[in-house]
């Protein structure tokens, strides 16, 4: 007991450097795989917690009523006089759970259930930029259903359903190709064989502009100005974008990405066949948002998810809803 006392604090000190680590910036940090770990590592200790430690607890226990439970008869037996001897608090101290088994064996049914609905159902994130106003907000608390394009193992994020394909218009979560370990949200404007261009701040797939119509400026109060906001009409939802006034048209500074022959950039802005298993991905935001049109395409294994309900906003509580 003493040995196994050392090596789950040696091992809940590992958690806590990690997470301290992480929080710090020493290193990048992996939830899934954090969560997988704890959840596998606890769950060894619930099945020795069920099939081994609490057995040996309770017949140790059954061993200490028997003792004392002996001892009267024998003592009845010799018609000597005895007290009654109360086990109870005996029994109470050994069935006890101790320490290093309720911080391990008694997480591991909440740490199961939070990483089963969070893998293979739904995710919780937080937006934290501006790249995707006015359909989010900095600060809105997001779900992203993890199975409509298909159920993905954690951790390797390999397909294990087919599910349905990402359609022009969802707003899908995936990890940042340069970075996999960063989680992007943006909205789906290519899919593969598509022919993607976005010139002079006008949308046009495949050769077919993409409709629009002006709306009311949209003021940013984070920025404390207005921007140019519009209708686009993207799969079978409309949704609103911004434009900044003023800002240029083509794309400075995009980086070297696989297949990135199959762009053109100009003054007039980019355009992109899109491969395929690949999809084009663009923020609402579009003058502020560094997407598709600067580090490429996103490949279908780093879908995560698709985005669909703005479950919380501390900041403004009528933001609680479904959004296109």
């Amino acid at each position: 007991m003493q040995a196994m006392q050392w090596i789950t604090a040696v091992i809940l000190a590992a958690f806590v450097g990690y997470i301290g680590a992480w929080y710090t910036g020493a290193i990048e940090g992996n939830f899934a795989l954090l969560m997988f770990l704890a959840t596998f590592i606890t769950g060894l200790y619930w099945l020795a917690e069920r099939f081994y430690f609490w057995p040996q607890r309770k017949k140790e226990a059954e061993r200490l009523n028997a003792e004392a439970a002996a001892r009267r008869a024998e003592l009845e037996r010799q018609g000597l006089r005895h007290d009654m001897v109360d086990t109870t608090e005996g029994e109470t101290r050994i069935l006890k759970q101790p320490w290093w088994l309720d911080w391990t064996a008694g997480l591991f049914p909440v740490l199961f259930v939070v990483f089963v609905l969070r893998s293979f159902l739904f995710e919780p994130f937080k937006i934290p930029s501006g790249s995707m106003i006015p359909t989010l907000l900095v600060g809105d608390l997001i779900l992203v259903n993890k199975y409509t394009y298909g159920i993905r193992l954690p951790v390797l994020n390999t397909k294990v359903t087919q599910g349905n394909t990402p359609q022009r218009g969802d707003v899908m979560v995936f990890r940042y190709p340069p970075q996999p370990t960063l989680d992007y949200i943006k909205r789906v404007v290519g899919v593969p064989g598509d022919t993607v261009a976005y010139l002079n701040k006008r949308l046009t797939i495949n050769g077919q502009e993409v409709p629009t119509k002006d709306l009311p400026d949209f003021f940013d109060t984070d920025a404390m100005r207005y921007f140019a906001q519009f209708e686009e009409q993207l799969g079978d939802k409309p949704h609103r974008l911004l434009n900044t006034k003023g800002m240029p048209a083509f794309v400075q500074g995009a980086s070297e990405f696989p297949f990135r022959e199959n762009c053109t950039y100009t003054v007039e802005g980019v355009t992109c066949k899109v491969p395929e298993g690949h999809y084009f991905t663009m923020g609402d935001n579009r003058d502020n948002s560094l997407d598709s049109r600067y580090w490429g395409f996103v490949p279908d294994e780093n879908i995560v998810g698709k985005a669909f309900f703005v479950w919380m906003n501390f900041g403004n509580l009528k933001r609680i809803g479904s959004f296109n």
